[in-house]
């Protein structure tokens, strides 16, 4: 079985017109909300053995606020994650190592979201219904797979388990 988290960053700052969207950094609310959404993963025991982290600073840093409650788990920073699509998304999770049974994914709107509705298509009926009306920031799903390989991962064949926005936790 495999368990993919996927995390949207949180709140970013829109206070600086001059920096690229790239740069943006969190705002005061993300960076309230992030440490509390790290909190809340390790009282819950959603803990990743690997996690994946747009090099976009927003995503950074909404990493780096999570990460301490988790256990800092090894983590690496991919640059193909910034602003990805559906499709690349699940490239990257295709590839992630064999022997990690979870996986988290700390991303971008609208990937993140057409990712999770894409794969998370099994589940609670409230949480699907839930999950394809909004996709806020710091916010994240847990899709669970009867797989024993990344590599299998498709459209549909996901049981969405959990769907937890930060600012309720």
């Amino acid at each position: 079985m495999k368990t993919l988290y996927l995390l949207r960053h949180a709140k970013s700052s829109w206070d600086d017109a001059s920096v690229e969207d790239f740069d943006r950094p969190l705002n005061d609310r993300g960076r309230e909300t992030a440490p509390r959404m790290g909190a809340f993963l390790a009282r819950e025991g959603l803990v990743p053995a690997t996690v994946v982290c747009s090099a976009a600073r927003r995503a950074v840093e909404t990493w780096d606020l999570v990460a301490p409650a988790l256990g800092r788990p090894p983590n690496r920073i991919e640059t193909g994650l910034y602003l990805a699509s559906s499709d690349t998304i699940l490239d990257i999770v295709r590839a992630l190592p064999p022997d990690a049974d979870s996986a988290m994914l700390v991303g971008h709107n609208p990937g993140i979201e057409e990712t999770a509705i894409r794969l998370g298509g099994a589940g609670d009926p409230a949480l699907i219904v839930k999950l394809e009306r909004k996709f806020p920031t710091c916010i994240v799903a847990v899709i669970a797979f009867d797989t024993d390989d990344w590599s299998e991962i498709a459209e549909g064949r996901g049981r969405l388990e959990r769907f937890v926005r930060g600012k309720d936790v």
